[in-house]
């Protein structure tokens, strides 16, 4: 049970019935593969809940840091909300599933949300992989302060802890800007000698992220590929990993040796996660004209193997190195 809230749960029921349009545009059953890759793994938000052999949830408003022997709140990012696996914060209905922000107050916190993810809270495995094409179809939140993200992170710090075992954003997107799509890698050392780049896509003829898209990313040695509905708008092909330490921060590396072997630290298995935030650094918090509760809609989500193998690992590119080529 919830403690009390601000919002009863009539009244969550009676915002639900609001903001759920009367008839998604959901997918067909999955078709043909695309050319080159062999279905592996899926959700398609047909059954009556969530099906916790594939999702497990994150919970709370932040983390402890055992490097720095302290509590981060808001999960670095000053984030406002606090997850739960409640469902007025998570369900499937009608063949999707539904990640709702709700403006409410809640153990300390001023919005509850959900992150579902494909491993389990104790770190054991749900699914993780290792290279692929991984698909997203969508539709997100729009708002100031309203923070949609399809995401992955390392199944083992094997490199140290974030970001020297690097994240792989596939998509995320600031709800104020809603012709705007991001696709991002974190890598370097760890914390505070971090690094990412970035690429930013504006969807196309007015588009906007309120409707339906299909993000996908496609992951091979060395090579990193975002696309939407199809089109291609970003490949990376240069990033790094060190695991050296100055004290319990991470080090900025010198020299090559500093370095973990390319291509980490993109060389492990990752897992999957869905969430909304609400406010924080990335894009600042909600104002009076953010209409809340806000919520992702989910179609599907697919994970592809390449047939025939990946090949040998491509050649790292210019740039992204701490201390020049």
């Amino acid at each position: 049970m919830r403690v009390p809230r601000v919002l009863g749960p009539m009244t969550c029921a009676l915002l639900a019935a609001a903001v759920a349009p009367a008839v998604l545009p959901k997918a067909a059953e999955p078709g043909p593969a695309p050319d080159g890759w062999k279905l592996v793994w899926s959700d398609e938000f047909d059954g009556k809940e969530i099906d916790r052999s594939k999702w497990d949830f994150e919970l709370g408003n932040g983390f402890y840091n055992y490097d720095a022997n302290m509590w981060i709140s808001g999960w670095g990012n000053n984030e406002l909300q606090y997850y739960t696996r409640e469902p007025e914060n998570a369900f499937v209905k009608d063949g999707t599933l539904h990640i709702r922000a709700i403006k409410e107050s809640y153990n300390g916190s001023g919005y509850t949300s959900a992150r579902m993810k494909s491993r389990k809270r104790d770190g054991s495995e749900l699914f993780s992989k290792k290279y692929g094409r991984f698909e997203f179809r969508a539709k997100l939140p729009t708002g100031q302060g309203v923070w949609p993200a399809l995401w992955m992170l390392p199944q083992s710090d094997k490199y140290g802890t974030w970001a020297s075992s690097g994240e792989i954003d596939v998509m995320e997107a600031r709800g104020q800007e809603p012709t705007k799509v991001l696709g991002t890698l974190h890598y370097g050392s760890r914390w505070p000698n971090n690094a990412h780049s970035s690429k930013t896509y504006e969807l196309p003829n007015k588009g906007t992220i309120a409707d339906f898209h299909e993000y996908a990313l496609e992951w091979e040695p060395g090579q990193i590929s975002w696309s939407v509905d199809g089109k291609v708008y970003a490949t990376q092909t240069s990033w790094w990993s060190s695991s050296k330490l100055d004290g319990d921060k991470g080090a900025k590396p010198r020299q090559e040796s500093d370095l973990n072997a390319w291509p980490a630290p993109f060389d492990q298995p990752f897992y999957l996660v869905m969430n909304v935030a609400v406010g924080g650094k990335f894009l600042g918090n909600p104002d009076k004209n953010t209409k809340f509760p806000v919520e992702m809609v989910v179609d599907y989500v697919r994970v592809y193997d390449k047939m025939g193998g990946y090949g040998a690992t491509k050649p790292r590119g210019p740039g992204a190195l701490p201390f020049g080529k």
